[in-house]
């Protein structure tokens, strides 16, 4: 299952530091792609379906480190 979200930051600088950190992370493979004139950085990946969403959590805590916030 393709499973996508959206965080926001508060400079593209800062979003476009988070997007450069996924390109070699080693938690999972993720794409990325840069919304809202570069404020914004949506992330898809894989997920199966069971369980906990363990990339999910890393790259919230990834984001939050980097003052970003989920959006939908």
């Amino acid at each position: 299952m393709n499973h996508e979200i959206r965080y926001r930051f508060t400079t593209a600088q800062i979003a476009n530091r988070f997007a450069s950190e996924l390109k070699h992370w080693p938690v999972a493979d993720v794409k990325t792609s840069l919304l809202d004139g570069g404020l914004a950085v949506k992330v898809r990946y894989q997920f199966d379906g069971t369980g906990f969403d363990y990339t999910c959590a890393e790259l919230d805590d990834m984001a939050a480190k980097h003052g970003g916030t989920e959006t939908t």
